[in-house]
């Protein structure tokens, strides 16, 4: 499990300061991410991309995930992400009432399939 708080957030511009705490989303932790793109150079960009919109966005259920990720599946307590055009999977638990998103596990294809990945 990565819980390495990277200091990352992000406060969605609602036009309001008093909601700032509500509003915010922390990505936790954006290291496990660099971690697996520095063996994984092609994964560097979609990782990215992906992290940015998580910290951008508010995400209160799977619903509005696949607003932005439709092929986002939940499996158990996890929420995972198709990354670099399904080469890669991203498992996240996502904690929708205080707007944490914590990184668990990113990992190749192959690896997701063993379900290894589950008992970790």
């Amino acid at each position: 499990m990565f819980a390495v708080d990277s200091g990352a957030t992000a406060t969605l511009l609602t036009g309001c300061s008093h909601c700032e705490s509500i509003c915010a989303v922390r990505v936790i932790s954006r290291k496990a991410l660099r971690k697996f793109a520095d063996t994984h150079a092609d994964a560097e960009t979609p990782l990215d991309d992906w992290y940015r919109a998580a910290k951008r966005l508010r995400w209160t259920s799977l619903v509005d995930v696949r607003k932005t990720y439709p092929h986002a599946d939940a499996v158990g307590e996890f929420t995972i992400f198709n990354i670099g055009g399904n080469k890669y999977r991203l498992a996240t638990y996502i904690h929708y009432r205080t707007g944490k998103v914590y990184v668990r596990h990113v990992m190749t294809h192959e690896e997701y399939g063993r379900e290894d990945w589950k008992k970790r």
